[in-house]
């Protein structure tokens, strides 16, 4: 009789059954924990524009959802949350509607494309000023024309989307 249990619990196991039902309690109980010390991010404003540069080496944020192609021209998004200090670890995703020439980014940076090459991934550590974090991307020769967009997540929840439009320059 005892060799019979026996005989269930192999034929159990190597159908990948037993370890299964075990390892289902396991994932379950990492997917629901959260760290104690994660604060909550809440979004106060979500802006996306373009810098300009003015004379007094200070950039000027232009809310818009058109940018230019023009070499050197910078867009990209300020996030404001409410009533936080500290730093922030946030992870950009950024969609291009067909291949650019090159990808680049500052060194030191946590960066990935996709497979077919018009998605991009940033991740960072950034401490939020004044409690806004933000990021910028530069035209450069070869990035495409057409419709943008760049989605914005912390502790993997979105907490900001913007669609925008990088038209050609008007002669």
């Amino acid at each position: 009789m005892q060799r019979k249990h026996w005989s269930y619990f192999i034929v159990l196991t190597t159908c990948g059954l037993i370890p299964w039902s075990i390892a289902s309690f396991t994932i379950n109980d990492i997917v629901y924990s959260q760290p104690a010390n994660v604060k909550s991010i809440t979004v106060n404003k979500a802006e996306f524009g373009v810098l300009r540069d003015n004379n007094s080496r200070k950039a000027t944020f232009i809310p818009t959802s058109k940018v230019i192609l023009k070499e050197g021209n910078k867009y990209g998004w300020r996030i404001h949350l409410k009533n936080y200090h500290g730093a922030v670890t946030w992870r950009e995703v950024i969609k291009l509607p067909k291949v650019p020439e090159t990808w680049s980014t500052d060194s030191g940076e946590d960066f990935s494309l996709s497979t077919n090459g018009t998605e991009a991934v940033t991740k960072r550590i950034q401490q939020a000023k004044k409690g806004t974090i933000e990021n910028f991307w530069t035209i450069t020769p070869g990035d495409p024309t057409g419709k943008h967009t760049i989605e914005i997540y912390v502790n993997d929840r979105c907490i900001a989307s913007f669609n925008f439009e990088v038209i050609s320059k008007k002669k």
